[in-house]
C-alpha cells in the first residue's frame, strides 16, 4: 500500500455499499455517485407545524441508496440557466420525480377542468435542470410527471385527462391507490435492456399521459392499450423517462440501477 488507511467497505441493513476497485496496484474504494431528486413543495403537517415544505417519499431515495448511489433532494425554487448548471456541478445523475400536473400553457393549451392548479415554480425548475442535464449529458431518469415534463421541455405536448382518450380510469383510480397494467419494452433500447421485453406488470397512478411525443424523444415502451409508457432521449449516454411508478416496487431495482450505474460510469 501507500502508507494511507483505505476504508473497509460492507453490506449493512440490505443496502448496497461502494465495491473496492484496484487502480495503479492499489485497492481504493469505488466513489458512490451523487443522485439528486427533485421533490415536491406543498403544505406539510408535523407536530403543532403546519407550513409549506419540500418532501419526497421516501421510496424514492431509499431505491438510490440501495442502488448504490448517495441521494441529494432538490426542493424547488427560484431558477435560471447559471443556478442549474451550478446545482448539476455537484451531481452525477438526476432523477425528476412524480407529482401535481405539468402547466398546460407550456404547451399552448388551456387547463382541463381536472388538472391541477399550475405548479409554475416547479415547472421552471425541473424544466431548467433538465435542460441543463441534456446539454451536458448528465445521466437523467423522469418518473410519471418526470416524463411529462421531459416530453413538455422538449416541444412536446400531453393528454390533460387520459379517461376522456381511452373510456376509463385504470390509470388513475384515485384515493392513492395505485393499479398495475402491463407494459411493453422495444428491444433495442435502455429500458428494454434494463427491464426485458417480456410483458412487465408496473404500478401506475397518472391520469395525463404524453401526446404529441417531442422531436428529440423515442417512445420504447407502452402499455398493452397503446399509452405511451417510457421514452428517451436521442444520442445521450443515459436519458430515459417512464410514465409508471417504479419506487413503488422496491424489489425491483433495475431502473435506478441503470441510472446509479450510467452515473457512476459518466465519473471517470
Amino acid at each position: 500500500m501507500d502508507g494511507l488507511t483505505r476504508p473497509a467497505v460492507a453490506a449493512v441493513d440490505g443496502l448496497t455499499r461502494p465495491a473496492v476497485a484496484a487502480v495503479d496496484g492499489l485497492t481504493r474504494p469505488t466513489v458512490a455517485p451523487i443522485i439528486g431528486l427533485t421533490t415536491y413543495l406543498e403544505q406539510a403537517q408535523t407536530g403543532v407545524w403546519d407550513v409549506p415544505a419540500a418532501f419526497l417519499p421516501k421510496l424514492y431515495f431509499e431505491a438510490v441508496i440501495r442502488a448504490g448511489g448517495i441521494a441529494v433532494l432538490l426542493p424547488p425554487q427560484p431558477v435560471s440557466a447559471g443556478i442549474a448548471a451550478r446545482v448539476l456541478d455537484g451531481l452525477d445523475g438526476l432523477i425528476v420525480t412524480g407529482g401535481k400536473d405539468v402547466d398546460p400553457a407550456l404547451y399552448g393549451q388551456e387547463r382541463h377542468e381536472t388538472t391541477d392548479a399550475p405548479r409554475t415554480d416547479r415547472d421552471a425548475w425541473e424544466g431548467a435542470l433538465l435542460t441543463a442535464a441534456i446539454e451536458r449529458e448528465l445521466p437523467f431518469l423522469g418518473i410519471c410527471r418526470g416524463a411529462q415534463i421531459l416530453n413538455v421541455t422538449l416541444g412536446g405536448t400531453l393528454h390533460q385527462h387520459l379517461p376522456e382518450v381511452i373510456g376509463s380510469n385504470r390509470y388513475q383510480l384515485g384515493g392513492g391507490e395505485f393499479s398495475m397494467v402491463g407494459v411493453l419494452a422495444e428491444p433495442d433500447s435502455a429500458v428494454g435492456t434494463m427491464i426485458g421485453t417480456d410483458e412487465l406488470s408496473v404500478e401506475v397512478y397518472h391520469h395525463q399521459a404524453i401526446d404529441r411525443v417531442a422531436e428529440r424523444l423515442r417512445v420504447t415502451a407502452r402499455s398493452d392499450d397503446g399509452v405511451v409508457e417510457a421514452v428517451e432521449l436521442q444520442g445521450v449516454p443515459f436519458g430515459v423517462a417512464v410514465q409508471w411508478h417504479p419506487e413503488q416496487t422496491p424489489d425491483d431495482l433495475r431502473l435506478f440501477q441503470g441510472l446509479v450505474d450510467a452515473a457512476r460510469k459518466a465519473m471517470r
